[in-house]
């Protein structure tokens, strides 16, 4: 079942960015000695590396080499070199068994507490079937996560002659039948029947070093779905890239990276701006500079921003400019060989500058932009006007949507496509054509109110299920 996820980026979000690699490269950030911290507030990590440190003399491991500052550049480096050291030492496939003596260490910690809680909630009510653990995290002055199942269970047995007086008196019982774990250092009910969880140090440390050395392979969750389109950083031709572009290719590439580690089939979109009105003067212009506009290099055009807030101003101060244009804009849009060449020499020159900075962040995409599914458009339009989801608005074609004052546009007055015919067309493509179960758009928070348009005409036209919401999630 396909579900959109919409991340919507608000102006100061900084951007994270998170590497998935072995051995060689961990999977945690240098400052990870200031971020992981136990209930009490004291870091895990200087546990951790004691830890490994007191395993390598007990193992009689050599440690000379590990300090040479050109081999440690951090903690967390020394973290690394240690425990491998240790894993070659011992002659060991790995030293999961230091963090694996129950099955329970593969998943999240909240998916392995839940397991817990499943096997006490079944001895506690045993006559309640199919009782989901209620598992969240909580404040350190409580513990590190609690279960909160207790007052739910006792709304639905206390009519039944059960043997419990109260919510405290469900959260005690299901606390005293917790299986024995060496993640769980310590359990307190409070309330109404909260069960708070302190997570053991031990097991933390031990769990981290797993990763350390194994990697995250088998803790990496496996979402249920096969194909999964990731829409990011999609840059306007002839424009600046701008921080909201640098954000959303952060995000999205981090996203890509964390799906492909789970195993999905990724498919990377550049939904870049290529294609509408814009288009025509930068030719028109590009004609008046260049008349062989073919023999004219990137550096004879100079900054293309440059050139398009010239050829803006000539658009929007020369009558005669401004209908050459609009001329332009048609017989590119028809097909114009001379036309079509220009677009493409337009595009190449923000293209090559676009894979610069992609090649910096170590950045893959695949171009698909609004011209890729402009042959789509009349087809998707047609589909929708059969159904009688468009209707005449003012010389337009319009699709309303309920609770919002202002209809979709989606054939302008002048017989013109949008961005939300072309959204519309790629939505519909990438569902039949791709074959895509999630689509992820990593967007500005500006564009909100646009996409939830699509998605409410996509579900009206039976593209998306009815009883869900869309997005799934934004930020």
């Amino acid at each position: 079942m396909l579900t959109p996820l919409t991340f919507l980026v608000p102006p100061a979000s900084p951007p994270s960015l998170f590497s998935f690699n072995r051995l060689s490269h961990f999977p945690f950030s240098t400052s990870i000695s200031a971020t992981t911290t136990s209930a009490s507030g004291q870091s895990s990590f200087s546990f951790t590396l004691l830890n490994v440190l007191l395993q390598c003399i007990k193992e009689g491991v050599k440690l000379d080499h590990c300090y040479r500052p050109r081999n440690i550049g951090t903690p967390t480096d020394l973290l690394r070199v240690v425990s491998r050291r240790l894993v070659l030492a011992t002659k060991t496939q790995s030293i999961t068994t230091m963090a694996t003596q129950e099955e329970e260490c593969k998943g999240s910690v909240k998916a392995q507490l839940a397991k817990l809680f499943e096997v006490s909630l079944k001895v506690t009510v045993p006559n309640e079937a199919d009782v989901d653990p209620l598992i969240a995290a909580c404040t350190g002055k409580f513990g590190d996560y609690q279960c909160n199942n207790a007052m739910g269970l006792w709304s639905k047995i206390k009519g039944k002659g059960t043997q419990f007086r109260g919510p405290p008196a469900v959260g005690e019982a299901i606390k005293n039948n917790l299986p024995t774990s060496e993640m769980i250092d310590s359990c307190s009910v409070a309330g109404p029947g909260f069960v708070n969880v302190v997570l053991s140090k031990n097991w933390m440390a031990k769990s981290i070093q797993m990763m350390l050395i194994e990697g995250i392979d088998t803790w990496a969750p496996q979402p249920p779905v096969k194909t999964a389109v990731v829409d990011f950083s999609s840059p306007n031709i002839a424009k600046e890239m701008h921080v909201g572009h640098l954000r959303s290719t952060i995000i999205g590439d981090t996203l890509a990276r964390m799906l492909e580690f789970s195993k999905v089939k990724v498919l990377r979109r550049n939904h870049v701006g290529d294609w509408g009105t814009q288009f025509g003067m930068l030719i028109e212009f590009l004609f008046e500079k260049f008349p062989n506009f073919e023999d004219a290099t990137e550096t004879a055009i100079g900054d293309l921003q440059a050139f398009y807030k010239a050829s803006k101003q000539r658009f929007d101060s020369d009558p005669a400019f401004k209908e050459r244009s609009q001329q332009a804009v048609v017989r590119l849009q028809g097909g114009e060989e001379k036309y079509r060449r220009a677009w493409a020499q337009i595009c190449e020159i923000s293209r090559t500058e676009f894979h610069k900075v992609y090649q910096r962040l170590g950045v893959h995409l695949e171009e698909k932009g609004e011209s890729f599914y402009n042959p789509y458009i009349p087809g998707v339009i047609e589909g929708l006007t059969k159904q009688g989801l468009v209707e005449e608005s003012q010389g337009a074609r319009v699709i309303f949507i309920e609770g919002i004052n202002i209809p979709l546009i989606v054939v302008k007055s002048d017989g013109g496509f949008n961005y939300a015919s072309t959204d519309l067309a790629a939505l519909w493509y990438r569902l039949n054509e791709e074959k895509a179960e999630w689509i992820i758009y990593v967007t500005d928070v500006g564009q909100q109110q646009h996409f939830d348009m699509v998605f409410k005409a996509a579900k009206r036209a039976g593209w998306l299920p009815q009883g869900d919401n869309y997005p799934k999630a934004s930020h």
